[in-house]
């Protein structure tokens, strides 16, 4: 009988696609495993089985599928299931959500390859420009290339309008490679010739070796490390590279002992995950719980029985990741698996510290800065097992293959790092993992200082439970709130740089009492503003709407947006004259103009340039936890739930650039961040002193953070938010346009933002420029849609769709690309 599998391809498109089954295979496909696909005439694709099925599709000719890859499934039956709900509610396809859910290691797929054509012949009509020379020159070398190893080879940009044209000419050839990027890691092993229990063989081997002392104490060593002789246990495999260090003996002795016949070395695959400290859980020590925190446990423990998704308020240094960890060890103890999501990787690293002291080798980390050959072996590791452990890890792990989740812990709640920007799935793994729990029948403990406003509300209003803890661990005090009006300083002369003189005063006094400081600027580089004082000429990005952002270190002006880069000029192309300045400050600035100001006293800096390698996080942050330096200078990621018992002083540089934002979360973005900011002071007996330099002092969010006063805040921004019919009332959607030409985009947002108010009414606000309106070559048109809190995105999804249907006739939507940001942030 004929079989037939529809699949899910990496790509944008909304349909699963319908494949044959070779006969053969007919008994070996499984739903959830992967299968090599033919898609187009020459691309192919790992595609995941959806589903299997006997009905012969009409109207068109089904391809078998090329390749079998997997007997058993690497995809769990729940994760197909929560993708289409990925799919549904942010409005995308469900390849998109396949292409960001699985490691790139476990989907191989075809790669696009240059060469030269050897048929080709050149005359006289031939002629190359001078980047087409050097790549011919190149491929003579090398023979076949990658586009993108062309790129980096020549260092040219938008290779492939030079390569079009050759393409064109038959100069050059194209072809597909099937590319697989994922490789088992291989190990030497070593096991000894004779049976466990043949004493005589094992009397013999000694006698072998009785002549050598170095070959004797490494056959000595190998017993020891594998238990050979503990009759109770099951002997260990010895790694090649394990048995010489332990035993001291070079590749040449263990050779000597293969070539008498006593040892055996074999390789293996292995899985790349390791919990490498070598602990091992049994019972934990779990930290012991103060009496508010007792308190909270058993409210939240109450909660759970009565709804399967509760708030834990607390404040800053209440100790929540204490009251985490009993969670975490009785969900373990009852067979299940934890995953703890947290919103920076800067966070993961000291929680791994602390809960790998507690749940040893149960603990698993997961996050982007792991190789992808790791990441796939963490994947397998949770498809094949069932034990009890805790996953630790940023957005991204809302996707791993869950057998047994019995408990999301979703800490920093309120954090905008949650969502996903680009590309595809716009998801929100808060809000995620609250629908990946329920699919499991596990509970989800949100827990924050500063709720966002639309979680407060569900809790307040019982669709979620509520546990507050308001006192800090170890009765530790509140920090004090200090607003400096910096016009009122400047006026008295009582500011040097970016620094007030209560600010340098506050440090000073921190330093000479052996203290701490952080120093908070959410800009990154070394100045935001380059301008010829002369002419006012200001660098602009290539591809995108903005201003270039110096960076000192590498004497470059940077785009945030593309990574776009030039140097900095010694004279103003625009008018020729030497009057190139700079005014602002980024993180670097700031940390070079600290460094001259606290002179003796050790400097680091955190932001995105100084921790893009897999390791700088964790160096940085135990490095200032260790009191190896002084004052840490950093972006938002200085703010978010970091433990240090010794800072004294949080200086809050620029409140500005936070507060009067044109955006309805603005107040929410800047009461959260300078709120937790602030708690990163006095965590200990000391109490601490957070200063926050502004030109508004008497904003009211300023008002509500000096005074630690959630309720005020949250009750002015309900009550606007309900004025305006802005989240948690409705819910909001933001459609945005982009095409190449600018004029094309203006034009085709009016087209579509009317035919959407045929569909939505007066739901639709819009269009507008966004802030940024080019990013990338590309011009943008967005158009806001509020629609009922409680309305089904499935109905949105199909109604969105049958408007952009409606269009198709529209050549400029040909060009153009459409897609949707729901629940922004």
């Amino acid at each position: 009988m004929e079989r037939f599998v529809e699949v899910i391809l990496p790509l944008p498109i909304y349909s699963t696609f319908t494949y044959a089954v070779p006969e053969a295979l007919i008994d070996k496909v499984v739903v959830g495993g992967r299968v090599l696909v033919q898609f187009g005439k020459k691309k192919f694709y790992t595609a995941i089985v959806e589903s299997v099925h006997s009905q012969r599709p009409e109207g068109y000719e089904v391809k078998p599928f090329v390749a079998l890859l997997d007997e058993e499934p690497i995809v769990r039956y729940p994760q197909l299931k929560f993708w289409h709900w990925i799919a549904d509610y942010y409005l995308c396809a469900v390849g998109d959500v396949y292409k960001a859910a699985v490691p790139t290691g476990l989907k191989p797929e075809s790669e696009t390859f240059i060469s030269l054509n050897p048929d080709f012949e050149f005359d006289s009509d031939t002629k190359l420009s001078e980047h087409q020379a050097a790549i011919v020159q190149l491929l003579e070398q090398k023979k076949r290339l990658r586009v993108s190893e062309i790129e980096q080879e020549t260092g040219f940009r938008n290779i492939v309008r030079h390569i079009n044209p050759m393409l064109t000419t038959g100069l050059i050839e194209i072809d597909e490679h099937v590319v697989e990027k994922y490789h088992p890691r291989k190990e030497s092993f070593v096991r000894l010739t004779a049976d466990r229990s043949d004493h005589d063989r094992l009397h013999e081997f000694f006698a072998l070796v009785s002549r050598s002392q170095r070959q004797e104490k490494l056959l000595v060593a190998y017993l020891d490390m594998s238990r050979w002789l503990s009759v109770n246990s099951t002997p260990a495999e010895v790694g090649r590279q394990q048995l010489l260090e332990k035993s001291g003996a070079t590749p040449g002795i263990l050779k000597a002992l293969v070539d008498k016949g006593i040892f055996e070395v074999y390789r293996k695959s292995v899985n790349r995950f390791k919990s490498d400290t070598g602990v091992v859980a049994g019972t934990p020590e779990l930290p012991q719980l103060s009496e508010a925190q007792n308190t909270a446990l058993q409210q939240i423990r109450t909660s759970f029985t009565e709804t399967a998704i509760t708030l834990l308020h607390g404040v800053t240094g209440s100790g929540k990741t204490e009251i985490y960890t009993h969670l975490i060890n009785e969900t373990l103890q009852s067979g299940s698996q934890v995953l703890f999501l947290v919103p920076e990787i800067s966070l993961t690293t000291q929680l791994t510290d602390r809960l790998r002291r507690i749940f040893g080798n149960r603990l698993i980390v997961y996050h982007s800065k792991f190789s992808d050959a790791e990441r796939v072996d963490i994947w397998r590791r949770l498809l094949t097992s069932v034990e009890p452990m805790v996953i630790l890890g940023v957005r991204s792990s809302v996707f791993l293959p869950f057998a047994r989740l019995g408990l999301i812990i979703v800490d920093e709640e309120h954090e905008a790092s949650f969502k996903q920007y680009d590309p595809a799935p716009r998801y929100n793994a808060r809000d995620a993992a609250l629908v990946l729990a329920s699919m499991h029948g596990a509970k989800t403990l949100l827990g924050s200082a500063t709720p966002a406003v639309e979680t407060y509300y569900k809790a307040t209003t019982g669709k979620y439970g509520l546990v507050t803890l308001d006192v800090r661990y170890r009765d530790a005090q509140l920090p004090e709130v200090e607003i400096v009006d910096m016009k009122a300083m400047r006026k008295r002369k009582e500011v040097k740089g970016i620094l007030s003189s209560t600010l340098r005063l506050a440090t000073d006094r921190a330093m000479a009492d052996g203290k701490q400081a952080i120093m908070f600027q959410n800009r990154r580089g070394f100045a935001p503003v380059v301008v010829c004082r002369t002419c006012g000429w200001t660098p602009k990005c290539q591809n995108c709407d903005v201003s270039l952002v110096y960076h000192k270190n590498s004497a470059l002006l940077r785009c945030h947006y593309c990574g776009y880069s030039r140097s900095l000029p010694a004279l103003c192309p625009a008018c020729g004259d030497n009057a190139i300045e700079i005014y602002g400050y980024g993180t670097e600035r700031i940390a070079e103009e600290v460094h001259r100001e606290f002179e003796g006293h050790r400097v680091v800096r955190m932001d995105l340039d100084t921790t893009r390698n897999k390791d700088a996080y964790q160096e940085i942050i135990e490095e200032f936890a260790r009191h190896d330096t002084d004052i840490l200078v950093g972006t938002q990621m200085v703010t978010k739930g970091l433990d240090f018992e010794n800072v004294r002083v949080v200086g809050v540089l620029n409140a500005d650039t936070l507060l009067n934002f044109p955006d309805f979360r603005s107040n929410e973005r800047a009461f959260n961040m300078l709120e937790q900011v602030a708690g990163r002071a006095g965590r200990r007996a000391d109490k601490g002193h957070v200063i926050i330099q502004t030109t508004a002092p008497d904003h009211p969010v300023l008002t509500d953070v000096k005074h630690h006063d959630y309720s005020a805040y949250y009750a002015r921004e309900l009550e606007d938010r309900q004025r305006y019919a802005y989240p948690p009332f409705t819910r909001i959607i933001n459609i945005y346009i982009k095409h190449k030409d600018a004029a094309t985009v203006d034009a085709l947002a009016v087209t579509y933002t009317l035919e959407l108010r045929k569909v939505f009414g007066d739901r639709v606000l819009g269009p507008e420029k966004p802030l940024v309106s080019r990013v990338a070559t590309w011009f943008l048109q967005s158009v806001m849609l509020k629609i009922e809190a409680n309305a089904s995105m499935r109905k949105v999804k199909d109604l969105l769709r049958s408007v952009t249907a409606s269009l198709a006739s529209d050549s400029r939507l040909k060009s153009a690309v459409i897609y949707y940001d729901v629940d922004p942030v």
